[in-house]
């Protein structure tokens, strides 16, 4: 019989583009290796855009709250807590859309849900157990996006610059950047910072004692 007090842990982390984010989930994501934990990335829920052209695709800020279905990703979260699977959706950034493809994701004790805005929405907010906001230079935020969409997305150097002049800093400043007064830990310098990683593990650890995950908080390694 299912612990009624057993309840996902819910980790929400945040901050701008090239921030290191995606590194902090990571971090947390391989310390608990071995144990019953998944990401859900917020980039995942960008709106289906299959009724525009590629051209119109381009001019879509992607870096605003409209872009994001959070009606979907509040669904899928609220389903993985109770411990039901979900059907993800696949974003493919060359086509600047939503695949057709989705992938089964089974539940999980820990969910870390990563992503720009995800401390934008209240809803999602109210589901989180612990929000983090990783707090990093714009100069540096850039030459990591830069990096990033030249090598992985296939951009070029110049429609990079003048995305990240045109929307992403600005909507940073206007959209992400106010989220940081929700967050109950801001971390600096991202993932290279092992101090506030080994203190969300521990503080993780904790969590899932009072939720009733007794077997899994027992063999997490917090160690660095």
């Amino acid at each position: 019989m299912l612990n009624k007090k057993k309840r996902p842990v819910v980790i929400g982390v945040t901050g701008g583009s090239g921030s290191g984010k995606t590194t902090v989930s990571r971090a947390i994501f391989n310390q608990l290796l071995g144990h019953s934990l998944m990401i859900l990335q917020q980039d995942s829920y960008y709106k289906d855009q299959s009724n525009k052209t590629m051209e119109e695709r381009a001019e879509t800020n992607y870096d605003h709250p409209l872009a994001f279905d959070s009606d979907l990703l509040l669904e899928h979260l609220n389903k993985l807590l109770n411990y039901e699977s979900i059907e993800k959706p696949v974003y493919d950034y060359k086509k600047l859309n939503r695949s057709k493809e989705t992938v089964l994701q089974e539940p999980r004790d820990v969910i870390i849900v990563e992503g720009i805005l995800i401390l934008d929405d209240q809803r999602l907010r109210d589901l989180m157990d612990i929000k983090v906001f990783v707090d990093t230079d714009d100069d540096i935020r850039i030459l990591r996006r830069i990096q990033r969409d030249t090598k992985e997305r296939g951009k070029t150097l110049d429609s990079v610059i003048q995305q990240y002049l045109e929307t992403v800093r600005p909507m940073y400043h206007q959209f992400i950047e106010p989220t940081k007064r929700y967050a109950d830990i801001i971390v600096p310098e991202g993932g290279k910072n092992q101090v506030a990683i080994d203190l969300l593990t521990t503080k993780i650890q904790s969590i899932l004692l009072k939720h009733g995950n007794n077997r899994i908080a027992n063999n997490i390694d917090t160690t660095i």
